[in-house]
């Protein structure tokens, strides 16, 4: 079996550290199961927040949304993305346009294999992260963004990711791309699992295979992946 586990709202708060007692158990469990994680984050980023150990004790780790894999630390294989330029001023409209009345910067992150949109920036602070996340819930401005992009632009998907942000990348170059290297069933953790959320993918590719015997837990936090993994134990 192995575990497949999304990193922000799935192991961490959204782009907060890994709890350290929660730590200290995830590192235990990855001594003794095959363990993947896979984040639309890229290396640096993801090891800030889980850790140095956790990120090469994984058997795999999956950065960018699947666009890049490392394993024992070593970059195994990436993926390209260029942004065309017709969507590129498509953002920058979004940008401009947004009813949301706060900037911070950083809004176009290009990552290897994709760009990650956010209305509020990167830069922000976390009570400006949280400060937006709430108004999005309410506006469901991203999930517009989103289908917009998708709509506009037959070769490019784009689902929401983490709390501030939208993933855009090449259609069939998001998470579902790591059920291709899968050898055998595995357990899926992920907080965006719902269709247009960034972990969907994965439960598509599974469903377009008719593959059988995985399972998939949707969780609203770390705290319910730490439930649910004592339960297993």
């Amino acid at each position: 079996m192995i575990y497949i586990f999304d990193v922000d709202g799935t192991l961490t708060k959204s782009r907060n550290v890994i709890d350290p007692k929660f730590k200290t158990f995830f590192e235990a469990f990855i001594k003794s199961n095959r363990v993947w994680l896979i984040s639309g984050s890229d290396k640096d980023k993801t090891i800030e927040q889980v850790g140095f150990n956790i990120w090469l004790g994984a058997e795999r780790s999956y950065q960018c949304s699947g666009n890049q894999l490392y394993q024992g630390g070593d970059l195994i294989k990436e993926n390209k993305f260029e942004l065309p330029i017709a969507a590129r001023m498509c953002l920058e409209k979004f940008l401009k346009d947004s009813e949301y009345p706060y900037r911070y910067g950083n809004h176009i992150e290009e990552r290897p294999g994709m760009i990650n949109f956010s209305i509020v920036g990167r830069n922000c602070t976390q009570e400006q992260r949280d400060d937006y996340y709430r108004w999005d819930l309410e506006n469901k401005e991203r999930e517009k963004f989103a289908w917009e992009i998708r709509e506009r632009y037959i070769g490019l998907d784009a689902v929401v990711g983490g709390e501030i942000s939208i993933d855009i990348y090449n259609k069939g170059q998001d998470k579902g791309q790591i059920v291709e290297d899968v050898d055998d069933k595995f357990t899926f953790f992920g907080d965006r699992l719902e269709p247009g959320g960034n972990d969907y993918p994965v439960m598509k590719a599974i469903i377009d295979k008719k593959l059988k015997g995985n399972k998939f837990h949707h969780v609203k936090s770390w705290k319910d992946t730490e439930k649910i993994l004592h339960s297993l134990i």
